[in-house]
């Protein structure tokens, strides 16, 4: 099409103003389409330079047809939420326009609603730790170990990344220690370096970097007793475990009681701040009974946000907040 086509039958390229204000219009739009992964071609006249038309390029931008239900594909949109480090984003994004096209229909989304992961950005240690995951390349960085705060230089064969109580880990082999490790990425400092070929090392058959990573961490693990209501806070019951009768049949005598239109879940964690962070999430979805401190700070942060928006009500109702009309 002409760029006059595209002009006068494209919505809202009418309102444009100017010819100016139209070309503004039409330049973003033309980055935006690029930006998703659809190739813009400018067609040019044989004899000279100058633009003629534009189109798709549909060799470049075609796939095969894939067959998706609308759970897939809504898996598929619950994964891309995942990845939220910007080099990352943009990949997903670009692929979940492509998908749309061959799914079953925008419902799929609905499928996976309120199951959105709760993971911080990884930083910038992430994308130089997932190319040496797949090249089989050995990395060094600096890492600040919790207990000490000490900062030292780690070699490491990255074997998997791993997600555990709102943190990334890198899971591998420590050439210095000769064992088995894992770090957390937001203690890593400074850049990640890749070490020597790609394909330098394999994965030892048999070796579950999970179950590395668990183990490590399992001596510093609590469990949380939570009521929850019927069909709600899927990723907490994703991770609930059985807790013998012996463990729950006397609870402490300060938690809470199970109120009866609740399910009863236990649910380990690590890190206490990460899953306050998340509890706090599924409002009155979620009630910690116990340990106390989890469910202290549970309330504290809910009433601190109550305060916040009884405050900023009241400030509304008296008229100090005033909108950007207001200001002109």
């Amino acid at each position: 099409m002409s760029k006059e086509q595209i002009r006068s039958t494209v919505a809202g390229y009418g309102d444009a103003t100017s010819d100016d204000a139209f070309e503004r219009m039409f330049e973003r739009d033309k980055d935006a389409l690029r930006d998703l992964g659809i190739p813009i071609v400018t067609v040019t006249g044989r004899g000279h330079g100058d633009d003629i038309g534009y189109r798709v390029d549909q060799d470049a931008y075609a796939m095969p047809q894939v067959d998706l239900t609308a759970a897939e594909l809504g898996v598929l949109s619950l994964a891309a939420q995942f990845w939220q480090d910007r080099s990352l984003r943009t990949d997903a994004t670009r692929a979940l326009t492509k998908l749309r096209a061959v799914g079953s229909g925008p419902e799929a989304g609905d499928l996976v609603a309120g199951l959105a992961p709760r993971v911080p950005a990884a930083g910038a240690a992430l994308g130089p730790l997932l190319d040496a995951v797949h090249a089989h390349q050995a990395v060094t960085f600096s890492y600040r170990a919790a207990s000490t705060g000490e900062v030292r230089t780690r070699v490491l064969e990255p074997w998997r990344l791993l997600v555990r109580e709102g943190g990334w880990y890198v899971v591998g082999f420590d050439r210095d220690r000769a064992a088995p490790r894992s770090f957390r990425l937001s203690r890593v400092e400074g850049a990640v370096r890749a070490t020597g070929p790609a394909g330098s090392f394999v994965v030892p058959a048999g070796v579950d970097p999970a179950t590395v990573l668990d183990s490590r961490r399992a001596d510093t693990s609590a469990v949380a007793r939570l009521a929850v209501r019927p069909e709600r806070a899927s990723a907490l019951r994703s991770r609930a475990v059985s807790v013998p009768d012996a463990d729950t049949s006397a609870p402490d005598d300060r938690s809470a009681a199970t109120p009866s239109d609740r399910d009863l879940i236990h649910v380990p964690y690590t890190s206490i701040t990460a899953f306050v962070d998340e509890v706090v999430g599924y409002g009155d979805a979620v009630v910690v009974l116990e340990p106390q401190e989890l469910r202290q700070q549970v309330v504290a942060r809910l009433q601190t946000a109550a305060a916040l928006d009884r405050g900023v009500r009241g400030a509304a109702a008296s008229g100090d907040i005033v909108s950007e009309a207001d200001h002109g």
